[in-house]
Order: C-alpha cells, then structure tokens, then sequence
C-alpha cells in the first residue's frame, strides 16, 4: 500500500499560493531554452512538490526503445549515433520524468565517463552516460543547488544553454543531446549562489512561508484530504490539472508564432538598463519569457502586461542590489522601473521609425535574430 501511496502525486492545481512559483514552472515547460528555474525559500514550501506534481502534467514523448539518451525518432539530425545507423527502431511513448541530482555528485557521475584504454586499443569510444543523458527530455532537479560544487554548476547549466554535453578526455571527445529542463532549489540561510551562477539561471523565484491563518488552515485541510484518501482527493482536481496540461501544450504550439514588436524590446532593455543589469542575458530571457507569457495567455503578440511579469521573473536576482534589500523590495525598484520605461516610450517614440503614431512597424518573431 505505501508503494502505491508514493506513486500518487498531488495535483499541481490543489498546490495554495506560490502562484509565481508555479508560473516560472510552467512558463520554462512551455519553452525551456528560457533557461531553468531557481526556487529560493525555506523548506517546507511545495517546493519539490510543485516540480513532482509539473511533470505528471507534461505530455507524453516519442522515444526509441533501448536508447540509453532517449533519442526522438522523429527528429533524426539529433539521434545518437547508434539511432542514426540502427535501420528497425522500435518507438514507445515515455511519460516526463523527474531526474534528480545528488549533493554528492561527482563529475563523472553528472557528464558519464569515457573508456580511454578501450579507445587506444581498438580505436572505439566507448561511452558510459551519466546524469545529463538520463535527463534529456526530462526535468532535471536539483536540491540545495547552492551546496553543489560550484564547477558541477557550471557544467548543468553549460549543457542546459547549449543543449549538448561534450565528455574530453585525453583529447578524446564524446557528445550527446541533453536538452532538460532544469529547476534548482536552496534555503538561502544555508548560503547563496556567486553571482555569475544566479545570473545563468534563467527565471528566479523567492517563495515564503504564508502568514494568513486562512490560507494556510486550506494548506493543511488539503493536505489531510489528500492523505485520507489520495485517490478521491487526486480525482476531484484532475479537471483542473487537465485545464493547466492543455494551456502549456497550446501555448507551446503558438510560441513559435509570437511576435515581439521593437517598442516592447525597446522597454526591456530600459528596464535593464535602468536596474543595473550586467551583461545581455537578462534582455534575452526577458524577451522569451514575455512570449511564454504571451503564448499561455493564447496570444501570438507580447503586450505591456507580460513585460511586467516577465521582469519580476527575470530580473530580480539580476539587478544591482542595494545593501538592506528583500525580495518586497526588489519588487519594487522592478515596477517603478516597469513604470519609467512605459513613460519614457510614450513620450520619446518619434516618428523616426517611419510610422505615422512614432511606433516601430517591425516585429521580430520570438525564436528570430534576438532568440
């Protein structure tokens, strides 16, 4: 009975508050090159139980029976090569998976390991996979991120923008697709992550603990419903989670359709400007998030209101901070930087870019020269 109580997951849908957590969730789900998820809070937050309950919501994948990197036979140019010479593939659908990533992670344990002496002696690589080639096509999930050694880091989230991992050896190289989707989880008190680390995690999301006696009296009446009987309890929200399952599988069809117009690139950049923002990164993922956001809402056009959403998302663990400032006050300083880029567009678009209302007429397509 255990066993069968641990394979029932509770529904995303019944999780309370945490809306922002679970939109930063969605939002990489629907387009994952955004960059990953980090989740900073105390334990004890629907943290892991959010990501657990994310995947059960994923829709099912292609995959070629036996292949040790889940290859997808209906994309041959990223196969393995085993995939690409093998003429009988035999194909099963696979549900999502959750892949977690121990603490005590080694290198090789993470990247897998190559057989030098095999590939002196007879000249073939002989290649044992690691963590990156069981999550390829899956979530990856990583649990106080900040108490991992920084270079493995550094590794995850290198194959995590380039959708490859790449294995050296005594100048013997291996590579394979490892495309993931990557949510991390800390309790800041147990330290933070460097700053070039945060910035390379594409959304980031401070949860808390919830003080309303109301809201957390719900928290514990579902969970004790839940814990009575899972079945019923799972049954009564299955509608919803179904509603929450379709809304991603649309918004990933109409992502490659969005449009973003140069006056809303135009915003992004002044807000990162305006909040001190290192580096391009944070522009970039500004500009996927806001289609993400565009394409859950149904629409194939990003408006003022997704920028605004996207910018708490993207910018928070970004921005120069000040010494004395919390996650309310981050808040803050990123909408009244929203509100100075709104003002500043209305009043300085001229008439320069050819358009009678001073407005640019180009839009760039999401995955276009900016992606």
């Amino acid at each position: 009975m255990s066993e069968h109580h641990e394979r029932i997951l509770y529904p995303f849908s019944a999780i309370v508050g945490q809306e922002r957590m679970k939109a930063a969730l969605m939002l990489n789900a629907v387009d994952p090159s955004i960059g990953g998820v980090l989740i900073k809070g105390d334990r004890g937050t629907a943290k892991s139980t959010s990501v657990r309950s994310l995947a059960a919501l994923l829709p099912e994948y292609d995959t070629v029976v036996g292949c040790e990197f889940s290859c997808d036979p209906n994309k041959p140019e990223s196969m393995c090569r085993r995939c690409r010479e093998n003429k009988d593939l035999r194909v099963s659908r696979q549900r999502m998976r959750v892949i977690e990533l121990p603490i005590s992670a080694t290198e090789d344990k993470v990247v897998g390991t190559l057989d030098i002496s095999a590939a002196i002696k007879n000249g073939e690589k002989r290649f044992e996979p690691g963590i990156l080639a069981e999550a390829h096509r899956n979530i990856l999930y990583v649990d106080e991120v900040n108490l991992l050694n920084d270079h493995i880091v550094d590794v995850l989230l290198d194959a995590a923008a380039m959708g490859v991992n790449t294995v050296e050896r005594e100048g013997i190289s291996y590579s394979h697709p490892s495309r993931f989707i990557l949510i991390g989880t800390m309790n800041p008190e147990e330290g933070d992550l460097r700053p070039q680390l945060l910035d390379r995690f594409g959304l980031c999301v401070n949860v808390v603990g919830i003080d309303d006696p109301e809201t957390r009296l719900e928290i514990i009446l579902r969970r004790a419903d839940f814990e009575r009987d899972p079945e019923t309890f799972v049954s009564q929200w299955r509608p919803k989670d179904e509603e929450i399952a379709e809304s991603i599988r649309k918004a990933k069809e109409i992502l490659p359709d969005v449009r973003i117009s140069r006056e809303m690139l135009r915003k992004i950049v002044d807000i990162c400007i305006d909040l001190g923002v290192d580096g391009h990164r944070g522009d970039i993922t500004m500009m996927k998030t806001c289609s993400a956001i565009a394409a859950m809402a149904g629409r194939k056009e990003v408006i003022d209101e997704d920028i605004r959403e996207a910018a708490v998302l993207v910018l928070a663990h970004r921005m120069k901070k000040m010494p004395f400032d919390d996650p309310d006050t981050d808040d803050r300083r990123i909408e009244d930087a929203v509100d100075r880029a709104e003002g500043k567009t209305s009043e300085s678009e001229t008439s320069a870019n050819g358009s009678p209302n001073g407005k640019s007429t180009k839009n760039f397509k999401s995955s276009g020269p900016f992606a």
